[in-house]
């Protein structure tokens, strides 16, 4: 892989990331920016804090904004955002 396949991948986790930050927080209506999220923060416990009727709210939204449809079985990529936009985006996941 050369320098700029890994700049172009850097750039598209980014943005893919940063779309998952502000869906989660228009989504979920959170008292925070979303440039305040981290890429590798938890989203349940010491994270966000985020609960079981959240995550079902996000199912939703992720299907709806990125025609991705996550099941019970998936609940692990909702580790991190990071984690989210890797299972996401077909650029990210082909690359994993």
């Amino acid at each position: 892989m050369t320098i700029d396949e890994l700049r172009a991948r850097a750039a598209q986790r980014k943005h893919t990331c940063a779309q998952i930050k502000k869906m989660i927080v228009s989504r979920l209506d959170l008292p925070v920016e979303p440039d305040w999220i981290t890429d590798d923060q938890p989203l349940f416990g010491r994270g966000l804090e985020l609960d079981s009727l959240d995550v079902l709210e996000l199912y939703v939204a992720i299907e709806a904004e990125f025609g991705v449809a996550l099941y019970d079985s998936d609940m692990e990529v909702f580790g991190s955002v990071s984690r989210l936009a890797t299972e996401i985006d077909p650029e990210l996941r082909a690359h994993r």
